[in-house]
């Protein structure tokens, strides 16, 4: 059991384009970084790295990406529980099997608790650079897209100066897609 990060990127490392927001959640060429999903049903090695973020059980969302997919509709698949990782609980109540949380340690236990033997997604970079400054992240899953957007939102932009270590567990080539997974060490 892992607490797993799925994150495309953009090969200078930017997870969204410029100028994201409500009504442009990838912003400016953001949604470039999702065209390897067109071949999410192919028995290559795209298709293997969705089947695997769908049979997660749990997930862990910062409330930026959840807000910007516009709360997955209260279901991101499976109808599994969607953690939300956030400064400030919102007053209105969540969707379907939404939680808020507050402490990224507390968010990981319950996203464990509700996964039991197998994997947790995380989805959104302020949400996986919280779960890292906690010792929470076990592993990334990196979908490296070849374009470099030039600026937009980085995913590891505000992570303290300390050293973090990386065991590599597997490199996928899928079309116009490289899928990188590491095991986080320290």
């Amino acid at each position: 059991m892992a607490i797993r990060l799925y994150m495309t990127m953009s090969l200078d490392g930017y997870v969204a384009g410029p100028q994201d927001g409500m009504d442009a959640p990838m912003g400016d060429g953001g949604f470039r970084l999702f065209n390897w999903l067109d071949h999410r049903d192919d028995p290559g090695p795209s298709g293997q790295v969705f089947r695997e973020q769908t049979a997660t059980r749990a997930v862990i969302s910062g409330r930026r990406t959840y807000e910007h997919a516009h709360r997955w509709a209260g279901d991101h698949h499976d109808r599994v529980p969607v953690l939300v990782l956030t400064h400030a609980i919102p007053s209105d109540p969540p969707p379907g099997t939404v939680r808020y949380l507050t402490d990224p340690r507390e968010c990981a236990a319950q996203a464990r608790a509700a996964a039991g033997d197998d994997d947790v997604m995380v989805h959104g970079a302020g949400a996986a650079q919280a779960l890292l400054r906690a010792g929470e992240l076990d592993e990334m899953e990196l979908h490296v897209v070849p374009v470099l957007l030039g600026q937009g939102r980085r995913l590891f932009d505000h992570l303290p100066a300390e050293h973090v270590e990386l065991d590599p567990v597997r490199r996928l080539e899928g079309p116009d897609v490289t899928h990188l997974r590491y095991r986080v060490i320290s």
